[in-house]
């Protein structure tokens, strides 16, 4: 499995920005690997965030970021990012990465729509940095 180690996060005002980063030990630009930003707060389960499958396709992102989250893979430094600009108040959570291979097996018929679930059940999650977003 990939260790992965996130930085960033913060207390921003409504409307301002943040940079969220994972540190992966291989490159993240490996072929057939899910990475992913998923979020959670006290109130809510956890909800994917924006994922990306190395194997093609571009990136997936939940409808509520849509527009204001970008992530993006860095092959040079091994870090994956969350951008995150105009923050709302109901942004405000603890954000993850992860990372997952695709097997073998799975990789003919393989997009980047099932990264979330491959996340989820068998991802390789970070310590979570917690983003705050105030009125």
């Amino acid at each position: 499995q990939v260790p992965v180690v996130e930085s960033g996060g913060g207390s921003v005002q409504a409307g301002g920005s943040l940079r969220l980063s994972c540190a992966a030990s291989i490159s993240p630009n490996s072929k057939h690997y899910c990475w992913g930003w998923f979020r959670q707060t006290p109130e809510k389960e956890r909800e994917g965030v924006a994922a990306i499958y190395t194997g093609g396709g571009g990136p997936n992102y939940a409808d509520s970021v849509k527009g204001r989250f970008t992530t993006s893979l860095d092959n040079n430094n091994r870090t994956f990012y969350l951008q995150m600009n105009n923050l709302k108040p109901e942004d405000t959570a603890i954000y993850y990465c992860a990372a997952a291979p695709v097997s073998s097996s799975r990789i003919s018929s393989f997009t980047g729509l099932g990264c979330s679930i491959l996340l989820h059940d068998g991802g390789v999650w970070g310590q979570g940095a917690q983003v705050s977003v105030s009125s």
